[in-house]
């Protein structure tokens, strides 16, 4: 388990980041220059900061106010940068070895021969960095930052200089070390896709400050504000406010328009963004049902192919533009190519209402890690 609650001043840059997992996955996402690395070279040790605590199993690696800070040794934590650092003189058992020095001989050796094992290194343990692929470099940093049996594992975009291939096997092997080995692991990425696929607990960074944070579907679905929305690629976000509330739901007008939406802490006559996932909007061949769904007519405005989905832009009523992502059977099996012309089917639960906020300033650029 991990508590995060930290701030870290440097230069014009101000970090001020929060949040708390236990044994899962935890991805830190956001652009560049939000603080993700800083984040978690202040977890390592590496970066001292200004104030705030972070816990491990319930002990205090940092503590401003008790002035406690261990150094990277003590906090017994597996950290793989993106270069990976592999030590081009040592052989793959070598560098996994490294940080295995006050083993005897014995149990040094086992503990490698094990890990070479769990990574699937078996023949590769006398080659150098040099000559192996990139793939088995990456399971060789993995391998020496679990060595020393870390409570907790921290990784820096690790697979972001690999092939697209090598980095879905990496994510899943990752997946499958992690719930074999009870870690808790630590995530950075820029990458929603990778993001999505590897997070049980998403925390979203912007400018360096915690903006979202939860259960990976929840930040997905139901985003805290209009800022996590763009940075998650909600899609479809339309500024609007609430002229009707009920026990059915809520709603909104947008422009000319008026949806149904469900039930959220708002109130009529407050501005709210609201807001759907391209995934979310039905394409329908015929007119409205009175099924408490919004639907509007639309024209295809543009297209493009994904090989596995595409993705179609309508114009509706009131100069609105929405992005549908619809998968390559279900665009055959409807034969959206043939009409330009569909209703959009807009259910009251994928319509997600967000309270509009004071969006935080950008600020200057992390430093890099």
């Amino acid at each position: 388990m991990i508590e995060v609650a930290i701030r870290r001043q440097l230069g014009p840059f101000a970090l001020d980041v929060s949040f708390a997992a236990g044994d899962e996955t935890v991805v830190l996402f956001g652009h560049s220059g939000s603080g993700k690395s800083l984040t978690l070279r202040c977890i390592a040790g590496l970066e001292r900061p200004d104030s705030g605590r972070i816990a491990v199993d319930g002990e205090a690696i940092f503590d401003s106010s008790a002035r406690r800070n261990l150094s990277p040794q003590q906090r017994r934590l597996g950290y793989v940068v993106q270069s990976l650092a592999l030590f081009p003189h040592l052989t793959a058992a070598e560098n996994i070895g490294y940080g295995l020095v006050g083993l005897p001989g014995g149990a040094r050796g086992a503990r490698v021969g094990e890990l070479l094992r769990i990574f699937e290194l078996d023949g590769l343990e006398d080659r150098l960095p040099a000559q192996m692929s990139g793939g088995q470099q990456q399971r060789v940093a993995l391998a020496r930052a679990l060595a020393p049996e870390p409570r907790l594992l921290l990784l820096d975009e690790p697979f972001s200089a690999l092939d697209a291939s090598i980095r879905r096997t990496l994510r899943r092997e990752l997946v499958g070390l992690k719930e074999r080995l009870g870690l808790t692991v630590i995530f950075v990425t820029h990458d929603l896709r990778e993001a999505y696929n590897l997070a049980d607990q998403l925390v979203v960074l912007d400018s360096g400050q915690t903006v979202d944070g939860g259960p990976r579907d929840r930040v997905f679905r139901q985003p805290a504000s209009r800022r996590v929305a763009e940075l998650t690629e909600f899609g479809n976000i339309m500024r609007g406010h609430v002229v009707g509330r009920d026990e059915r739901g809520l709603a909104v007008a947008v422009g000319s328009l008026v949806l149904r939406a469900a039930l959220r802490d708002v109130q009529p006559g407050q501005e709210v963004d609201v807001g759907i996932r391209p995934e979310q909007v039905l394409l329908a061949r015929h007119g409205p049902l009175e099924d408490g769904s919004s639907y509007l007519f639309g024209r295809l405005a543009d297209e493009s192919a994904h090989g596995a989905s595409h993705t179609l832009v309508f114009e509706v009523e009131g100069g609105l533009r929405l992005e549908v992502e619809l998968p390559a059977h279900p665009y055959e099996v409807l034969d959206v190519a043939s009409r330009k012309e569909w209703w959009l089917q807009l259910r009251p639960e994928s319509l997600h209402v967000m309270p509009v906020v004071e969006e935080p300033p950008f600020g200057a650029p992390v430093p890099k890690a």
